[in-house]
Protein backbone atom coordinates (compact mmCIF):
# COMPACT_ATOMS: atom_id res chain seq x y z
CA UNK A 1 0.00 0.00 0.00
CA UNK A 2 2.88 2.40 0.70
CA UNK A 3 4.27 2.13 -2.85
CA UNK A 4 0.73 2.44 -4.18
CA UNK A 5 0.12 5.63 -2.19
CA UNK A 6 3.46 7.11 -3.30
CA UNK A 7 2.51 6.59 -6.94
CA UNK A 8 -1.03 7.93 -6.61
CA UNK A 9 0.06 10.99 -4.61
CA UNK A 10 3.53 12.10 -5.74
CA UNK A 11 5.39 14.85 -3.87
CA UNK A 12 7.94 17.49 -4.73
CA UNK A 13 10.17 16.42 -1.84
CA UNK A 14 11.80 13.07 -1.28
CA UNK A 15 9.75 10.77 0.92
CA UNK A 16 10.71 7.73 2.93
CA UNK A 17 10.67 5.37 -0.05
CA UNK A 18 14.07 5.56 -1.81
CA UNK A 19 12.58 4.10 -5.03
CA UNK A 20 10.19 7.02 -5.57
CA UNK A 21 11.67 10.12 -7.17
CA UNK A 22 10.35 13.55 -6.22
CA UNK A 23 8.42 15.62 -8.74
CA UNK A 24 10.22 18.40 -10.58
CA UNK A 25 8.68 21.84 -10.98
CA UNK A 26 8.00 21.32 -14.69
CA UNK A 27 6.21 18.02 -13.93
CA UNK A 28 4.08 19.73 -11.31
CA UNK A 29 3.06 22.46 -13.74
CA UNK A 30 2.25 19.90 -16.43
CA UNK A 31 0.13 17.87 -14.02
CA UNK A 32 -1.72 20.95 -12.74
CA UNK A 33 -2.68 21.84 -16.31
CA UNK A 34 -3.64 18.37 -17.57
CA UNK A 35 -7.37 17.67 -17.14
CA UNK A 36 -6.89 13.89 -17.30
CA UNK A 37 -4.25 13.98 -14.56
CA UNK A 38 -6.53 16.17 -12.44
CA UNK A 39 -9.45 13.77 -12.96
CA UNK A 40 -7.29 10.81 -11.95
CA UNK A 41 -6.05 12.63 -8.85
CA UNK A 42 -9.66 13.34 -7.81
CA UNK A 43 -10.55 9.67 -8.36
CA UNK A 44 -7.53 8.52 -6.33
CA UNK A 45 -8.49 10.98 -3.58
CA UNK A 46 -12.07 9.69 -3.50
CA UNK A 47 -10.78 6.11 -3.41
CA UNK A 48 -8.55 6.83 -0.41
CA UNK A 49 -11.30 8.76 1.36
CA UNK A 50 -13.44 5.64 1.02
CA UNK A 51 -10.64 3.55 2.50
CA UNK A 52 -10.69 5.86 5.55
CA UNK A 53 -14.50 5.80 5.87
CA UNK A 54 -15.08 9.19 4.28
CA UNK A 55 -16.62 10.50 1.09
CA UNK A 56 -16.20 13.63 -0.99
CA UNK A 57 -19.52 15.45 -0.74
CA UNK A 58 -18.67 18.41 -2.98
CA UNK A 59 -15.97 18.32 -5.68
CA UNK A 60 -15.98 22.12 -5.95
CA UNK A 61 -15.47 22.97 -2.27
CA UNK A 62 -13.78 19.75 -1.15
CA UNK A 63 -16.30 19.18 1.65
CA UNK A 64 -16.08 15.67 3.08
CA UNK A 65 -18.37 13.58 5.26
CA UNK A 66 -18.78 10.14 6.70
CA UNK A 67 -19.28 7.16 4.40
CA UNK A 68 -21.71 4.39 5.31
CA UNK A 69 -18.87 2.14 6.48
CA UNK A 70 -17.21 4.83 8.62
CA UNK A 71 -17.25 2.93 11.93
CA UNK A 72 -15.41 -0.07 10.51
CA UNK A 73 -12.92 2.14 8.65
CA UNK A 74 -12.38 4.46 11.64
CA UNK A 75 -11.51 1.41 13.72
CA UNK A 76 -8.85 0.51 11.14
CA UNK A 77 -7.62 4.09 10.82
CA UNK A 78 -7.35 4.50 14.59
CA UNK A 79 -5.58 1.15 15.02
CA UNK A 80 -2.97 1.49 12.25
CA UNK A 81 -0.95 4.69 12.67
CA UNK A 82 0.89 4.29 9.34
CA UNK A 83 -2.31 5.63 7.75
CA UNK A 84 -1.51 9.02 9.30
CA UNK A 85 1.63 9.23 7.15
CA UNK A 86 -0.43 8.44 4.07
CA UNK A 87 -2.98 11.12 4.91
CA UNK A 88 -0.17 13.64 5.38
CA UNK A 89 1.22 12.62 1.97
CA UNK A 90 -2.21 12.99 0.36
CA UNK A 91 -2.64 16.45 1.88
CA UNK A 92 0.79 17.57 0.66
CA UNK A 93 0.14 16.21 -2.83
CA UNK A 94 -3.21 18.01 -3.01
CA UNK A 95 -1.38 21.24 -2.17
CA UNK A 96 1.33 20.61 -4.75
CA UNK A 97 -1.00 19.68 -7.61
CA UNK A 98 -3.60 22.44 -7.48
CA UNK A 99 -6.13 21.02 -5.04
CA UNK A 100 -5.32 23.25 -2.09
CA UNK A 101 -9.05 23.80 -1.64
CA UNK A 102 -9.39 20.10 -0.72
CA UNK A 103 -6.87 20.33 2.13
CA UNK A 104 -8.73 22.57 4.57
CA UNK A 105 -12.09 20.73 4.51
CA UNK A 106 -10.36 17.40 5.18
CA UNK A 107 -8.28 18.81 8.03
CA UNK A 108 -11.32 20.59 9.51
CA UNK A 109 -13.16 17.27 9.37
CA UNK A 110 -10.35 15.52 11.26
CA UNK A 111 -10.17 18.34 13.82
CA UNK A 112 -13.90 17.99 14.48
CA UNK A 113 -13.72 14.19 14.70
CA UNK A 114 -10.67 14.07 16.96
CA UNK A 115 -11.18 17.10 19.19
CA UNK A 116 -14.93 17.68 19.33
CA UNK A 117 -16.36 14.19 18.79
CA UNK A 118 -13.58 12.24 20.50
CA UNK A 119 -13.25 9.80 17.61
CA UNK A 120 -9.87 8.67 16.31
CA UNK A 121 -7.80 9.39 19.45
CA UNK A 122 -4.72 7.83 17.81
CA UNK A 123 -5.01 10.24 14.87
CA UNK A 124 -5.33 13.40 16.97
CA UNK A 125 -1.61 14.05 17.35
CA UNK A 126 -0.97 13.69 13.60
CA UNK A 127 -3.81 16.10 12.84
CA UNK A 128 -2.23 18.70 15.13
CA UNK A 129 1.44 18.04 14.33
CA UNK A 130 1.33 17.31 10.60
CA UNK A 131 -2.02 17.66 8.84
CA UNK A 132 -2.48 21.34 9.74
CA UNK A 133 1.08 22.22 8.76
CA UNK A 134 0.79 20.58 5.35
CA UNK A 135 -1.21 23.67 4.29
CA UNK A 136 1.10 26.26 2.70
CA UNK A 137 -1.40 29.14 2.74
CA UNK A 138 -0.53 31.03 5.92
CA UNK A 139 -4.03 32.44 6.43
CA UNK A 140 -5.72 29.06 6.01
CA UNK A 141 -3.17 27.44 8.33
CA UNK A 142 -3.82 30.17 10.88
CA UNK A 143 -7.58 29.49 10.76
CA UNK A 144 -6.96 25.78 11.28
CA UNK A 145 -4.73 26.43 14.31
CA UNK A 146 -7.42 28.76 15.66
CA UNK A 147 -10.08 26.06 15.22
CA UNK A 148 -7.81 23.52 16.89
CA UNK A 149 -7.37 25.88 19.85
CA UNK A 150 -11.14 26.42 20.11
CA UNK A 151 -11.82 22.67 20.15
CA UNK A 152 -8.86 21.53 22.25
CA UNK A 153 -9.29 20.59 25.91
CA UNK A 154 -7.68 21.29 28.28
CA UNK A 155 -6.66 24.66 26.86
CA UNK A 156 -3.56 25.00 29.07
CA UNK A 157 -2.04 21.96 27.30
CA UNK A 158 -2.42 23.39 23.79
CA UNK A 159 1.13 23.70 22.42
CA UNK A 160 0.47 24.56 18.77
CA UNK A 161 -0.13 28.28 19.25
CA UNK A 162 -0.64 31.01 21.86
CA UNK A 163 -2.43 30.32 25.09
CA UNK A 164 -5.22 32.82 24.47
CA UNK A 165 -7.07 34.09 21.44
CA UNK A 166 -5.86 37.67 21.90
CA UNK A 167 -2.36 36.64 20.86
CA UNK A 168 -1.43 36.25 17.21
CA UNK A 169 -1.68 32.62 16.13
CA UNK A 170 1.69 31.32 14.98
CA UNK A 171 1.23 29.47 11.72
CA UNK A 172 4.74 28.48 10.80
CA UNK A 173 5.27 24.71 10.70
CA UNK A 174 8.26 25.27 12.98
CA UNK A 175 6.38 27.28 15.61
CA UNK A 176 5.35 25.10 18.49
CA UNK A 177 4.74 27.32 21.47
CA UNK A 178 5.46 25.77 24.84
CA UNK A 179 2.53 25.84 27.22
CA UNK A 180 2.85 27.43 30.63
CA UNK A 181 2.61 24.94 33.45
Amino acid sequence: MNWFCCRLFPLRQRGRNPHVTPLHEDEIEMMKNDEEVKRRLREAYKFMLGFYGLQLLDETTGRVGLAQNWQERFWNLNRHSHNNLRITRILMCLGDLGYEHYQVPLIRFFLEETLRNGNLPNVKRSVLDYFIFSVRDKNERKKLVQLAWELYEPKHQFIWGPMNTEEEICCSPWCFCISKL
